[in-house]
This record gives C-alpha cells, structure tokens and sequence, in this order.
C-alpha cells in the first residue's frame, strides 16, 4: 500500500512540474496546444485500458463455451455485471453515470463545461464490467465522457476561460472516437456533429492535434491494422444506386424504431424508483434474449466482423438452437437480433450497468444492411448479378453508416468512421447515399439524435444556431438581481415611504407571508403621494400594487426570458423559485449586455 502512496505521489509531482512548465512564458494558444497534446495520450491510454479489460472479461467468461451448444451462463453473467456495476457505482462512484454523451452536452450547455473528476475513470471501470459481463451496451460513450473529463480537468487546472475549456471537453471526446476506433477524422466529426460545438478555423487545430495523437499512441499499443478486417470484392457501379436509396430509406426507419423503443423503454425503467426493481427487470430481460440470442451478448464488434467477411451461419449462429439449420436459419435470426437489439441495451443501461448505444448502432446497422441485401436478392432475384445486386458484406459496411447517420444525427461521422474502420474507401459513394437517406428520413419524424432529444425538451441544447446557443450557455442564475426590498401588500403609506427611504430601487416586489410573490409596486406609482402625510393612514401597499407584466422561474432558460421580453416590452421582470417565492428581478440591459459579452467569446479567434 505504502509503494502505491509513493508511486501516487511521484505521479502527481510529475505533472504539477509539467502543469509549471506549461504555464510558464508560454502564449495562450501554445498553452491550449499543448494541453490538447496532452488530452489526447490520455484518452488513447484509457481507451486502451478499456477495451484491455473488456476483452479479458469476455475471454475469461466465455473462452470455454461449446459453440454447438445453448449456454446457461449467458442467462447468469449479465445479472452479475449488472449487479456489481450497480454496486461500484452506489457505494464507490455516488453519483450517475449513464448517458455519457447527454452529461457531456449537459455540461457544455449548463454547467460551463465543467465535468466531475471522477468521470476520468469511474466510466472506464463500470463500463468495463457491465460489456465483459455481456451488457449488450458499447464502451464508446462511457470512454468519451472519460476523454471530455480529462480536458474538462485540465481546463480548470490551467485556469482558463469558459470557451476555452468547453473545446478541450471537444478534443476529449475528439480524441475517445479517435482513438479507439483508430479513426481520427471521425473523431474530429463527432464533436461537430454530435456536440454541436461551433468551431473556427482556430479552434480546429486542438482537435486535430488531439485526435492525431490519439491515434499514434493507439497505433503503438495495438499496431496500425483497421478495427475490422475487410476485403472488397465488388467495387461501386452505377446500377446499386436504387438499393442504396431504399437501404438509406430502411435505415432511417430503423432508426426511428431503435430511438423510439430506447426512449419507451426507458420511460418504463424510470417508473421504477426503487433500484432493486430496476435490476430484478433489467436482468431478466437482458439474460433470456442473450440465453436465446448471444450475438446480443457484449458490443457486438465479432458478429459485425463475421458479417462484413462472408462468415458461415453456423459461425454466427454459435451457441444457439439455430446452430445447424444451415443458411435459411440465419435471415429469421438476425431479423430477431435486429429487433431485440434495443430492448437488450435499454436492459442493461436501465438494470444499471453502464454503456452506450454508439456499438449498439454499428451493430444493429451491420445487420440491418445484411438483412436488407438478403431480401432485395430474394424479391428481385437477383443473386446472379445482374442490375442491383449488392453484396450482403458491402451492406453490411452501408447499414452500419446508415444507422450511426440515424440514430446519432451523424451523417458525417458514419461516412468518415465505416471508412476508417474497414479501409473500404472505394465505397465512399454508396456509403455518402444511405447515410444522408437515413438521416432525411429519421429528420422528418425526429428532430433531435438519441443523445440530444432529452436536453431539448428541456431547452439545454446548445446548437449551431449562434443565437439559440448564447442564451442556452448564459446562466439565469447569474443575471438574477437580488437587492430589493419585500413589501407586505397590508402595509400602509408611512411604511411604504420608509420602505423607499431605505432602498436603492425604484421596484418593490410584493410577497404575502409566505414569501410567494403577489404583485409589484413602482416608486413612479407612489410618487404623487408620498408628501401627504394625511393619507400616510388611507392609503397601503394593495392600491399601488400591479400583477407583474410576466414572471419568470429560477429553471426558466434565457430563452424563456427574452422571449418574454420581447412580448411584455419590460424593462424588468420578476423571478421566483418552485414554490412562487420571490428571488429577484431579471433586468434587460443586464441580459443584453451578458448576451453581447458571451457573443465576443463565441466568435473570438
């Protein structure tokens, strides 16, 4: 223990000497570059810890399996991961950690960026155990949360501004696809898609240098072959344009399907307050659909390797009760995986295990473009190559952009990420079509990505709208002027005129007993009277009092205020908490004056 104290300390000795050297001398963009250096080797490492204990959970549980036979274990080991996931994150963590993405948007809309210290690693760990246990959950937005924690961490260490620490939060995340998936462009796509953040031309050299050494330190733990391994045998032609369309169109409406059921079947995980329930549920329905299909079992990535490589249906079929039945077996389990998909990753996460839905959408379009090819060939009859036929390998590759495209509102990083991925360059056209097909036609029905919608509803989305963004990142809470005197609506005219002796405001909320705002009174309403003493006793608070032109809540967004400014034309608007007290008053020079200092720090180079 004592040499784990000491190693502890020299690490920490090490880099306050580095955080020294940084700080000194250097210009503030040579300061940011080098952190975004830094952000990156981290993040490498911890994705690299991640997928070392992922594989080595799995490996140990499952090594021994027979493939020809259904396993009982597959109806145990996700119980048990769930469970001490649940546990580590309770008594050890004390606080949520699910929805990793979501918390990083949160953090950059609301919360200045800022993300708690323990998310550096308390993802990687929960995350590590739910997957290796056979969560059908993906390690990607467990591992971005990690990498926007260590950016966010080092912003704050270095002091730097609010713009400034909300892009190192971006290179963290830049850096987690990046590295991971070897991928460093759709790193880069990610945070602009996915974050939303509004880059300039300054802001994108951080990510680049992020995401760039992300990938070397990747490259030099697990050497510089793609994630999956792939070999084209049918090139591009002209004549597959129709069936990428309608598979864009197939996708975009699974799409829908998966985003829908998640957010169904959270809703039913949330009715649940009591933990036990939730992984009692959790566990039962997460253990029958790996006992019956374990290709839900963990993230998935070796069912997409079978796929793309023209694997045997037996190879994919391993431990079922299709095992054996040969080729016509495989269209009827896959479709079951493709639909059950959704109800497994909403198990795992609402049981309590940890994880996202970026493999479950690599997975889940993998299999949708298989099942998809296999069909267009039964219908057309096209399996002697003639106008149409896509290989079901190729559309493996397709679906998966087209689900990412869907679900995530990632048209981009799906192109950028499947070529990455497999090397399947040549493949760039049909990947482009079933990507931006999928995402038309999930935008018509939902206007916001899986990660997104729960912020949006709220109104803390920050967007690309320059507008929408400053008021969502500007706080309420920081424009609320506190300094006014309270009046009771029963006080008489002399109290009133001492009221207005003793303040420095020409405004005077007035609050019943229990502090609930009422009305409010104006100095101007008073002023004709305040010299006539012989109506000091004629006169109280309730004959000079107005109800307030609009009043806003403590949770209300910038938005809600200045729209409710605009439609009042007031200078000053009330403000009260939950229960209707009295907080203070929100002035509009006061929010246009922060709207124009925020708009600066926006468009600053």
């Amino acid at each position: 223990m004592a040499g784990i104290v000491g190693v502890l300390r020299k690490e920490v000795k090490v880099l306050n000497a580095v955080t020294e050297w940084i700080k000194g001398g250097h210009s503030h963009r040579l300061i940011v570059i080098l952190i975004s250096l830094m952000v990156g080797v981290c993040t490498a490492l911890a994705a690299f810890v991640l997928k070392f204990l992922v594989s080595f959970i799995q490996n140990f549980l499952t090594n021994e399996f027979d493939v020809s036979k259904v396993n009982g274990l597959y109806l145990l080991y996700p119980a048990i991961g769930i469970f001490l996931c649940s546990l580590f994150v309770r008594y050890v963590v004390r606080d949520d950690i699910s929805h990793g993405v979501t918390k990083i948007l949160y953090a950059i809309s609301r919360k200045r960026a800022r993300i708690k210290r323990h998310n550096r690693w308390s993802s990687v760990v929960a995350s590590a155990i739910t997957i290796g246990f056979g969560g059908s959950v993906g390690a990607e937005a467990p591992i971005v949360l990690t990498g926007s924690a260590f950016g966010s961490e080092m912003g704050k260490r270095f002091h730097l501004p609010q713009q400034t620490v909300m892009l190192l939060v971006g290179c963290g995340a830049a850096g987690a696809i990046a590295g991971i998936f070897k991928a460093p462009i759709a790193g880069l796509m990610f945070v602009i898609e996915v974050l939303m953040l509004d880059l300039n031309m300054a802001s994108l050299l951080p990510l680049l240098v992020t995401s760039i050494t992300s990938v070397c330190v990747s490259y030099a733990l697990y050497g510089t072959q793609s994630m999956f391994s792939f070999h084209l045998e049918k090139p591009f032609s002209i004549d597959i344009i129709p069936s990428c369309i309608m598979l864009g169109v197939f996708c975009g409406l699974i799409s829908l399907y998966f985003t829908r059921a998640m957010n169904w079947i959270e809703g039913v995980f949330a009715k649940l307050k009591k933990p036990l329930p939730k992984f009692v549920l959790g566990a039962v329905i997460l253990g029958v659909l790996i006992y019956f299909l374990p290709a839900l079992y963990g993230e998935g990535y070796e069912v997409i390797g079978q796929l793309i490589n023209n694997a045997s249906a037996d190879e994919i079929m391993h431990n079922t009760y299709f095992y054996g039945q040969g080729e016509r077996s495989l269209l009827i389990y896959l479709s079951l995986v493709l639909l059950m998909k959704v109800f497994a990753s909403s198990a795992t996460n609402g049981g309590g295990g940890c994880g996202g839905v970026f493999a479950p959408s690599l997975f889940v379009g993998a299999i949708a473009g298989f099942v998809f090819s296999s069909l267009w060939d039964f219908v057309f009859r096209l399996n002697q190559g003639t106008f149409g036929f896509i290989l079901p390998a190729n559309c493996a590759l397709y679906g998966m952009a087209g689900l990412m495209s869907g679900i995530m509102h990632a048209p981009l990083t799906g192109i950028f990420l499947i070529a990455e991925l497999t090397g399947g360059y040549q493949l760039f056209v049909p990947i482009m079509i079933v990507s931006a097909v999928s995402y038309l036609v999930i935008c018509a029905f939902e206007p916001h990505s899986i990660y997104a919608m729960r912020l949006a509803r709220r109104g803390e989305l920050l967007t690309h709208d320059k507008d929408d963004a400053i008021l969502t990142v500007l706080n309420l809470d920081s424009l609320i002027e506190k300094d006014f005197l309270c009046v009771k609506p029963d006080w008489n005219l002399s109290k009133i005129v001492t009221a207005i002796e003793s303040s420095r405001r020409n405004l005077f909320p007035v609050v019943n007993e229990g502090g609930q705002l009422i009305g409010v009174m104006s100095l101007d309403s008073v002023r004709h009277y305040i010299f006539r003493s012989e109506l000091y006793h004629k006169y109280s608070v309730s004959n000079f009092m107005k109800e307030a032109p609009a009043i806003l809540t403590s949770t209300d967004t910038l938005k809600v205020a200045t729209e409710k400014f605009d439609e009042t034309k007031a200078w000053s608007l009330p403000v009260v908490d939950d229960n209707g007290r009295f907080v203070g008053f929100i002035s509009r020079s006061g929010l246009f004056n922060s709207y124009r200092k925020t708009l600066v720090d926006f468009t600053a180079e």
